[in-house]
């Protein structure tokens, strides 16, 4: 792949303090480092190129934010884009405060990244997001904020490169993943593969996209949405969930490759990090209504961490999805861990 060459928007060298800097103070780096990192599941060391977001105050600590297998390194609006998939909580005077640190994420490596693999590991991620943080002169990061698969990813960060992050907070993402978990996301690259092989690939990842988003909402917000009754069109019966799960399969169609769906979502069940071996202070997010990550696994992984560890209990009906839709409830939680690890930089 050719290197993609970094956007950067200079600012002055003087710094500012965070209450007065204005968005034209503001940094970002947008491009593409090669890095050299040793995948789990390869016998030799391989160059890889990192797509990656930097921005922020330059003068301030950098935060890792890394989300669920879906999300890219876009994580908030900026220069060549309008929003982020986390834009409500990482903007200016946001909870992930860009006037008070500076944000770094990437897109997810998948095998096509990395010459010999045939499946690509959260230590391979967080190889390469340790290796980014060594080319960007950073050394130790303030924080790794990471949710669903990211979460995963912080967790053997945190393992792998203990000197590298002061911190680690972590929604709706454990050690390990839950057996009947990967049962789900067995079937829905059962379904993909299926559709790979009979030439009616749309349709199969559209389809699995409808079961995935079975599990990633919870059934207090489906029994809320969809109890009214069946329609007769077009010489059947739709129910009012056909509509939604129809419309979310198209959507992520368009946006997402079935190969990649199939590596990042084999990287979620091949992922199992020893708790003890991550010491650095960690904040845990976890949800009630959380089907693919339950509270009991969380408990676990607070009991198991080799650092001090608090867990966050929020109540909300949108189940794993939560840590995208509750953002006035993550607001202050995010804001105060944060402030814990970042105020005496």
């Amino acid at each position: 792949m050719p290197a993609e060459p970094a956007t950067v928007i200079s600012l002055s060298p003087v710094a500012t303090p965070a209450a007065s800097r204005r968005a034209s103070d503001l940094t970002e780096q947008r491009g593409t480092r090669r890095v050299v990192i040793s995948p789990k599941y390869g016998s030799d060391p391989v160059g890889v190129d990192v797509r990656y977001l930097w921005c922020g105050a330059p003068d301030a600590p950098t935060v890792i934010v890394q989300g669920g297998i879906s999300a890219d390194r876009d994580v908030c609006a900026g220069r060549e884009r309008s929003t982020g998939w986390w834009d409500a909580l990482v903007a200016e005077g946001a909870a992930i405060d860009l006037a008070a640190c500076r944000v770094l994420s990437i897109d997810w490596l998948v095998p096509a990244d990395i010459d010999g693999v045939a499946s690509v590991s959260s230590e391979d991620q967080a190889a390469a997001l340790a290796a980014l943080v060594d080319e960007l002169g950073v050394g130790r990061v303030q924080a790794f904020v990471g949710s669903s698969y990211g979460a995963m990813v912080g967790l053997a960060f945190g393992a792998l490169y203990p000197g590298k992050v002061k911190s680690l907070v972590l929604l709706a993402g454990a050690h390990r993943p839950h057996p009947l978990a990967t049962a789900q996301r067995s079937v829905q690259r059962g379904i993909v593969r299926l559709g790979l092989a009979s030439g009616r690939t749309g349709e199969a990842l559209a389809l699995a996209r409808q079961l995935a988003m079975t599990t990633y909402r919870g059934s207090e917000e489906f029994s809320r949405r969809f109890a009214a009754g069946p329609e007769l069109r077009d010489g059947r019966f739709h129910f009012p969930v056909e509509d939604y799960l129809e419309h979310a399969g198209r959507r992520f169609v368009e946006r997402f490759d079935p190969e990649r769906f199939l590596a990042l979502s084999e990287s979620i069940d091949l992922h199992d990090v020893v708790p003890e071996q991550v010491t650095a202070p960690a904040t845990l997010v976890g949800f009630p209504s959380d089907r693919l990550v339950p509270l009991a696994d969380l408990c676990e992984l607070q009991r198991r961490l080799g650092g001090t560890a608090t867990l966050e209990v929020l109540d909300s009906p949108f189940g794993h999805d939560a840590f995208l839709k509750e953002t006035v409830q993550l607001a202050p939680v995010l804001r105060q861990a944060l402030n814990d690890c970042c105020g005496d930089h």
